[in-house]
């Protein structure tokens, strides 16, 4: 795998150091402490779990009410500092995601939000479609995409902006199984830091690292072989008997 971070190699990763979060004033995330640096990570957990807290932390779009996070070694809150420029997130529907009619579009959009003019964004957009030799969708209807080319649209299309982490959420649940194999081996030979969230627990087997959330705190963080065991034997003993 290589290594993660972004642009310039910076190691310091995502850290969280006793993070605490409230919704609808109740605590739903308790004193995490994580220090982030591998390759590809795993998020596991039941629904409720914290686990769209915490992401939704990371790009910014909530405070922690108590505690600090950092990202490459910027500090979330420090003035100045936009998260959402840091981080690439991945809807579980790529309906959701798309905007705009052409792939050569929703590819422009991104480096456009980032001050580039529009024809510059457009050459920039068919720049990137030939470097992953796709040139020809440049024109193609969104909507006339099969599932899997559309999450590849979407993943293409966060990737332009060059985040240094990238979140994905179940990206592959409307997916079969040979598009999530391709998006799969794509998704690992690339350098950004990821973090993916999933509830099918054996794609996550040969990632670097597994953290588990349960009620807002960590259960379990390790190898996928020490953690994914254990939260497949909890999840079975919640398992409501037959």
């Amino acid at each position: 795998m290589p290594k993660p971070g972004g642009q310039d190699g910076n190691d310091d990763g995502v850290q969280l150091r006793g993070v605490c979060a409230q919704r609808g004033g109740r605590e739903v995330l308790s004193a995490i402490d994580l220090s982030l640096t591998e390759g590809r990570i795993g998020l596991v957990g039941v629904n409720g779990s914290g686990k769209s807290t915490l992401v939704r932390l990371l790009n910014g779009l909530l405070e922690p009410s108590r505690g600090e996070i950092t990202l490459f070694g910027r500090r979330i809150g420090e003035k100045g500092f936009q998260p959402a420029r840091e981080v690439g997130f991945i809807f579980q529907n790529p309906d959701h995601q798309l905007l705009f009619p052409t792939v050569a579009e929703e590819l422009a959009f991104g480096p456009q939000q980032l001050g580039l003019e529009k024809r510059r964004a457009e050459e920039e957009a068919r720049a990137f479609l030939a470097g992953h030799g796709i040139e020809a969708w440049a024109g193609r209807a969104v909507h006339e995409l099969s599932e899997g080319q559309k999450q590849f649209v979407c993943i293409l299309s966060v990737l332009i902006m060059k985040p240094r982490l990238l979140i994905l959420d179940e990206p592959f649940a409307s997916l079969d199984l040979p598009s999530r194999r391709r998006i799969m081996a794509f998704l690992g030979a690339r350098k950004e830091m990821q973090l993916f969230i999933s509830h099918e627990i054996d794609s996550l087997s040969d990632f670097d690292r597994i953290v588990w959330l349960d009620e807002g705190r960590v259960a379990g963080d390790g190898p996928p072989g020490e953690v994914l065991p254990r939260y497949r034997k909890a999840m079975d003993e919640r398992e409501p008997a037959l």
